[in-house]
């Protein structure tokens, strides 16, 4: 047999299945539109199903990626064939009697996100969901790919392996596969690198200021902890592709790569740079926790539609709990600066009304329809499972770590999780991940589960920092409470969000009002705090805005300042036990 080639399979009905082989070209980037192929040859069913997914997996949101695909058209041997839509994101053409079957298509690309496709004249970036079709009686056969580009010092860079005497040609071995493995194409720098005798590389795409040698020995160092954490490192061969652009900012996982944006001069700042590594991290340790060791809902996906599951604090908070972890752990900064970021997310954690209202379990539910899909009253109603279950996953590492003196740890929870789970790749269920974590804690966690996954009581925070000589403290500040937050734009003092029961919401004002003026005098987003300074807890005010274009003036009574910031801080005077929890516990 040829290298590359691909033996004939057979399917569920003894039909001899058809290869699957894709082109995409992009002759006039420039337009932003991808040229899509799609050969069959040996098909045998007298209709083919094509379905364009809806979303692609680690990222929780129907997207129709189908409403970006024009001028489609079906052929055999350049004879067009029948064809119609039976719903929003299906095709199905008329192939009886009918072995050998081209389809065109155009995919329009001009969104610069880790999960959709963008194309221009610098280069090309696609993901599998947002650009190909699946045929659903045969998702699990292997698709060739090949690629055309447009110029010819244009490079592919991609996870997936070269097909063998076939130029610019790759091989998924099923459709899941596809969607896990985008590609870049363009004249991107490329660099190569190894650890554990892996070949690494880093692709990075766009102008900045980012440093590729020393970003790569660090992310060396976050790999090497990450590996030693779960005994290995799970691929062959790992890829990093990172664009950079203005103010973006996300990652999305995949088996064998990850995608990353990020703003690009944010590598010269020391704390941007930080929080990039700890994007770096995040996305890292999503190779175990999420794209291997994932929820029983998300051990088969399905393209069409919305996969519910209550555990997405686990998948995604849980990892935004290891990103500030692991590079602390890999010596990118120090203890001081983890205890600093870690306070910033607790601040917006208590910071964000909606903790009162959703538990991280519905949270994680209503993802499709919630998280991504923010406005004006979504601080009120909504907690992101990203970060409270980074929050809970906090308390139960220090909760695991004081009952067995730091012997084990919510390491040891991933760790099991993956050696049951997800090396195999099985789903867990709710209940199992809850008896996982049971089991190494040593108790049963019924009530924490109930009062904060699916509760929502306030967690307490000093009563699990204390063992290990870490305080929670709120910073108050001096001005009474208003409740709203205002942005200045475009030359209007815009109010862009309104507390749930605060002064400003009982008053009347509404997110959206241009504020105007405080007691008759003007007043920007930048002066609102200093002009509040000079009020009293129950002091009443006027507040002159406008309302749907109309002049309105609000009487306002303001209440006792509330805490709009929180530190975590080392105690001064630690016992003995305390210092040593500490020192386990950061590593110093």
């Amino acid at each position: 047999m040829t290298p590359g080639t691909v033996p004939p399979l057979k399917t569920s009905t003894s039909q001899v299945a058809p290869t699957i082989n894709y082109q995409v070209a992009m002759p006039n980037p420039q337009n932003h539109l991808f040229e899509v192929t799609l050969h069959l040859l040996g098909y045998s069913l007298s209709t083919l199903d094509l379905k364009m997914p809806v979303w692609t997996p680690g990222s929780y949101l129907v997207r129709e990626y189908a409403k970006h695909l024009q001028d489609f058209s079906a052929f055999n041997d350049n004879k067009a064939l029948n064809w119609h839509k039976l719903a929003k994101n299906h095709w199905q053409v008329d192939t009886s009697d009918i072995s050998e079957i081209t389809i065109r298509y155009r995919i329009f690309a001009n969104e610069l996100t880790v999960r959709t496709n963008h194309l221009d004249a610098t280069h090309g970036y696609f993901n599998g969901a947002a650009l190909f079709f699946r045929i659903p009686e045969f998702d699990s056969l292997p698709i060739h790919v090949s690629i055309q580009t447009p110029h010819p010092q244009w490079q592919i860079t991609t996870a997936l392996p070269v097909v063998a005497e076939q130029a610019n040609t790759f091989i998924a071995t099923n459709f899941d596969t596809l969607v896990d493995s985008p590609f870049e194409i363009g004249t991107h720098q490329l660099h190569d690198f190894e650890v554990r005798g892996k070949p690494h590389q880093l692709a990075i795409w766009g102008k900045g200021n980012a440093t590729p040698q020393p970003m790569i020995e660090d992310m060396k160092k976050i790999i090497e902890v990450e590996a030693q954490m779960f005994g290995g490192l799970p691929y062959e061969r790992y890829l990093f592709l990172l664009h950079l652009s203005g103010q973006s900012f996300g990652g999305l996982e995949h088996k064998n790569s990850c995608s990353l944006i990020y703003q690009r001069f944010g590598f010269s700042d020391r704390e941007k740079y930080e929080r990039f590594m700890q994007l770096v991290a995040h996305e890292f340790f999503h190779l175990w926790n999420v794209k291997r060791i994932r929820p029983k809902e998300l051990e088969v996906f399905d393209y069409d539609q919305e996969n519910y599951t209550p555990s997405l604090w686990f998948c995604e908070g849980t990892t935004s709990y290891y990103d500030l972890m692991i590079p602390l752990r890999a010596r990118i900064y120090n203890v001081k600066s983890y205890l600093n970021n870690l306070s910033k997310e607790i601040t917006r954690y208590l910071t964000t009304p909606g903790r009162k209202v959703q538990p991280v379990s519905e949270s994680s539910f209503d993802a499709w329809i919630k998280l991504y899909r923010q406005d004006a009253n979504s601080p009120n109603s909504q907690i992101s499972y990203y970060l409270k279950g980074e929050m809970i996953s906090l308390l139960l590492d220090l909760l695991i770590r004081d009952r067995h003196n730091n012997q084990r740890s919510l390491d040891d929870v991933l760790l099991k999780l993956w050696q049951q789970f997800g090396k195999d790749e099985i789903g867990y269920t709710a209940s199992q991940l809850q008896q996982m974590i049971e089991s190494v804690a040593g108790i049963d966690l019924t009530d924490f589960f109930q009062r904060y996954i699916h509760g929502k009581e306030n967690l307490p925070f000093n009563e699990y920092l204390e063992p290990f000589g870490l305080q929670l403290f709120a910073d108050t500040p001096e001005e009474p409470f208003l409740g709203i937050k205002v942005v200045n734009n475009n030359g209007k003092e815009s109010i862009k969000f309104v507390e749930a029961d605060s002064p400003a919401q009982i008053a009347g004002i509404d997110a959206g009002d241009e504020l105007l003026a405080i007691d008759g005098i003007k007043v920007t987003a930048n002066q609102l705090n200093e002009r509040l300074k000079n009020y009293q807890p129950l002091d009443t005010i006027k507040i002159t805005v406008f309302h749907q274009d109309e002049l309105c003036t609000y009487r306002v009574t303001l209440t006792e300042p509330r805490a709009s910031k929180y530190q975590v801080v080392q105690m001064e005077n630690m016992k003995p036990s305390q210092k040593d929890n500490f020192s386990k516990y950061l590593k110093v």
